[in-house]
């Protein structure tokens, strides 16, 4: 355990934060995302972890990205809705670190999957929220 670090970060995901370069990709998938389809790289199990509380321990340590869409998650089917306490809840978690974050750009399900087969990594949690997903783009960290 490390001092300012939230114990809902592992070992493994804070190794792999640190890896990442200024416009890789994270994605925070639901329990129902096929993340070892789509993520071939690095693929971390956070079984029984929540997205928002996961966020809430990311966003301090996270740059977002400032010269692209920093937030991206998938928008619904045709025919499907969105619950929009799902955004709610995520948009609040992410603003406690980052109060400018913008709103996430919805792109479709297979753009999504693309974009996912590209990501530095993929944290299949244990969220159930239908299109719970949601990619994270890193941005420059500033020094000091």
């Amino acid at each position: 355990m490390l001092k300012g670090i939230d114990p809902i970060i592992s070992p493994e995901l804070l190794k792999i934060l640190a890896e990442m370069g200024h416009g890789d990709e994270i994605v925070l998938s639901d329990a129902h995302f096929p993340g070892h389809t789509f993520c071939p790289k690095n693929v971390l199990r956070g079984d029984g972890l929540q997205i928002p509380d996961l966020l809430e321990g990311i966003i301090p340590l996270f740059e977002l990205d400032s010269y692209d869409d920093p937030l991206i998650m998938m928008a619904a089917v045709e025919g499907d809705e969105l619950d929009p306490q799902v955004e709610a809840d995520y948009m609040a978690a992410i603003k406690k670190a980052a109060p400018d974050a913008p709103a996430p750009k919805r792109i479709g399900r297979f753009e999504f999957y693309d974009r996912a087969e590209k990501a530095f990594a993929c944290v299949v949690t244990g969220t159930t929220a239908k299109y719970g997903n949601i990619i994270l783009k890193k941005g420059v960290t500033p020094i000091g």
